[in-house]
């Protein structure tokens, strides 16, 4: 199963993804280019930033 797939899977069940969870789940290290791939198989993804000790990182949900 791709990375694309799995992250897919993943965000079905309701739940939002991290780069880091990303790779420690699945071994992707470019989360928001798997992202894109989805959002261009029309799949809506929301995103959100997300500051934790002064780090930004983005967050990613399924649109239900």
């Amino acid at each position: 199963m791709s990375q694309s797939q799995q992250i897919l899977n993943y965000l079905k069940l309701g739940k939002p993804i991290t780069p880091l969870e990303a790779l420690h789940m699945f071994g992707c290290l470019r989360l928001a280019a798997r992202i894109a791939d989805l959002r261009k198989e029309g799949h809506i993804i929301w995103t959100s930033n997300i500051t934790v000790n002064d780090k930004t990182f983005a967050s990613y949900k399924l649109s239900q």
